[in-house]
């Protein structure tokens, strides 16, 4: 039981490590959009390479804001959920499976 602990533990660190760096990743093409990057730069095509899939399917869920792209904040607030949720939930289920408390078999 505790290998699969250590698993889940493993997962829910790496987890919680790339949903840390894609919000960095999506904060740094949120403030590229303030100003005009040159396209042809490896960083500028890296972020909206990275961030473009993702982005484009929260904005046609969206309505027409008027030139106003709420996207990224969505994106956001759903990795900040997904971090809350999900990593804290395998955290304290990787808890509950190394020191018994309570876990359903």
């Amino acid at each position: 039981m505790f290998i699969l602990a250590n698993f889940l533990n493993a997962v829910a660190y790496v987890l919680e490590f790339v949903l840390n760096i894609y919000m960095y990743i999506i904060i740094a093409r949120a403030i590229l959009s303030w100003v005009n990057p040159d396209p042809y730069n490896p960083i500028v095509n890296f972020l909206y390479r990275a961030t473009d899939p993702v982005l484009y399917r929260v904005r046609r869920m969206l309505p027409d804001m008027g030139g106003l792209d709420l996207s990224p904040l969505i994106v956001l607030l759903i990795i900040f959920f997904l971090q809350k949720f999900l990593v804290n939930s395998i955290f304290e289920l990787v808890s509950r499976m190394k020191f018994g408390l309570g876990v359903m078999p």
